[in-house]
């Protein structure tokens, strides 16, 4: 697997429980040894910068390479005009799914990925948008991976930009 990509699990993404029933059937392998591959597919590795907004929050997207920018680039224009939502996970296990429907979110192209936006003009509709933009950072500060995901398919994986350590002073 490429440094730049995580395999993700494409049943159950959306909501906890809930596969993908009449889409696929599951098929035995020759070997008990062997994954299905089916129902996985490979989602670029970046890291988030989740920064407040008048109105709501900016998500930033960042990749290491030009390719993994470029395909999440591509997946967020092929999937323009759907729900965002946010997975966090911790041992491949949902600790929390966030869904952005209060707000409206645009996405714009940045060199290295991009920045998603999620927006609303309503005062409490604002404030359940940064709360969910702290809770993804709370979550992923201690160890948890977010994946962001547009119409319930996952457009890029990874953990928060690495907060500066606080040095003691003596």
């Amino acid at each position: 697997m490429v440094a730049n990509t995580m395999m993700m699990e494409r049943t159950g993404m959306g909501m906890p429980n809930v596969g993908m029933s009449g889409m696929m059937s599951p098929t035995m392998n020759a070997s008990p040894n062997v994954p299905m591959a089916g129902n996985f597919l490979m989602v670029p590795r970046c890291s988030y910068k989740i920064e407040k907004c008048p109105g709501g929050i900016k998500i930033h997207c960042i990749c290491e390479d030009k390719v993994a920018a470029s395909m999440v680039q591509n997946l967020c224009t092929m999937l323009t005009g759907g729900m965002v939502s946010c997975c966090v996970m911790m041992n491949g296990m949902t600790v929390c799914t966030m869904n952005l429907m209060m707000g409206l979110c645009k996405y714009e192209m940045t060199e290295t990925g991009v920045c998603i936006s999620c927006t609303s003009g309503d005062p409490q509709c604002c404030e359940m948008i940064q709360a969910c933009g702290d809770c993804c950072t709370c979550l992923m500060n201690n160890g948890c991976t977010c994946c962001v995901m547009m119409n319930n398919t996952p457009v890029c994986c990874g953990t928060c930009e690495p907060c500066p350590v606080p040095t003691k002073k003596k």
